[in-house]
This record gives structure tokens, C-alpha cells and sequence, in this order.
């Protein structure tokens, strides 16, 4: 176990790393405001884990380690994210459009009305999908819900398709609110 007075000198050493963690988090994300993100996040993650940290290894290799995994967590989340919508591009666009003709106040009540429909569906459809947006790796879901890979996959798939098209059907009718 790491004692107090190592503690304090490693997370010193760390800060020393900073620069090159900043030029590291920019070359992956290539964005300002999310290199920026990456490093704090990294640092946040050395002062929970510093407990881990074997004195007398490489703190700048541990710490470029979960910059990496950092960032490669991050990268899946948002490809998953953008893959549930990108399925549909029509429904995207169409929203969008809706969006951009209304309000803010607005489109909160669109984002409450998707929010709203995936709430409605049956326990077994909903938390795997919620999970998967959430991040979640499908293996994770199938070992948390007791479930087989195959299940997981088909209960997401079915899940998403349903939600495209009630919100096709939700989407026509706004569009024919906008029209009249």
C-alpha cells in the first residue's frame, strides 16, 4: 500500500507529466475542449487509482496507460451512440429539422417524448438498450442480466427498430403540426 508521504510525491511527480500528456491528448482527439477533458479525466483517474500504483515502476507509462484506455473507453461509448442513430438517417434528419424550427423549449419536449418511448417498452427489451447507450459492451450486458450474447444482440436490435419507428410515426405527425 502506497503511504501518505509517497502519495503526495507521486501525484507531485505526476503533475510533472502534464505537458506531455496534453500533446498526447490532443494527437488522439485532435480537439482542443477534448484533449482537455482527456487529461483531467487521466488525472482524476491517477488520484482514485494512486492506490495501484507500484512504487518504483513507471509513473509516466501508468499514466499514459489510462490516458489510452481513457480515451479508447470514450471513442466506443460515442461510436455506439452515433451507431444507433446513423441506422436511420431519414429519422435523424428529419428531427433535426424539427429541431431547428422550433424552439428550445421545444425540443426538450421532443427529447422527453424518446426518452419517454424507450420508457415504454417492456423490462426485457428496455434495460439492455439503455445499457448499451450507456456504453456497455454487449458481453456486459449479457453477464449482468444472465442473459446469452445472441439474446443481448437481438433484444438491442428489435429494441432500436421499434424505437425508429414510433419516433418515424411521432415525427410525421410534428411535421404535419409544423405544416398546417
Amino acid at each position: 500500500m502506497v503511504n501518505a508521504n509517497s502519495k503526495k510525491q507521486i501525484l507531485e511527480e505526476a503533475l510533472q507529466y502534464e505537458q506531455l500528456l496534453k500533446t498526447v491528448a490532443f494527437r488522439l482527439t485532435s480537439d482542443n475542449e477534448l484533449s482537455k477533458d482527456l487529461v483531467q479525466d487521466t488525472y482524476l483517474k491517477v488520484c482514485q487509482n494512486i492506490d495501484k500504483f507500484q512504487e518504483n515502476t513507471n509513473l509516466k507509462a501508468w499514466m499514459l496507460t489510462i490516458m489510452k484506455n481513457n480515451f479508447f473507453n470514450y471513442h466506443r461509448k460515442m461510436q455506439r451512440r452515433k451507431g444507433i442513430w446513423e441506422l436511420n438517417d431519414n429519422i435523424l434528419n428529419d428531427y433535426i429539422d424539427i429541431s431547428l424550427s422550433c424552439d428550445d423549449a421545444d425540443v426538450h419536449i421532443y427529447e422527453k417524448e424518446i426518452n419517454d418511448q424507450i420508457a415504454d417498452k417492456k423490462e426485457e427489451q428496455r434495460k439492455p438498450f439503455e445499457m448499451f447507450l450507456d456504453g456497455y459492451k454487449y458481453q456486459e450486458i449479457a453477464d449482468e442480466m444472465n442473459l446469452s450474447l445472441g439474446t443481448v444482440k437481438s433484444r438491442i436490435f428489435f429494441t432500436r427498430k421499434k424505437l425508429m419507428n414510433d419516433l418515424q410515426d411521432y415525427i410525421s405527425h410534428q411535421q404535419n403540426v409544423i405544416n398546417d
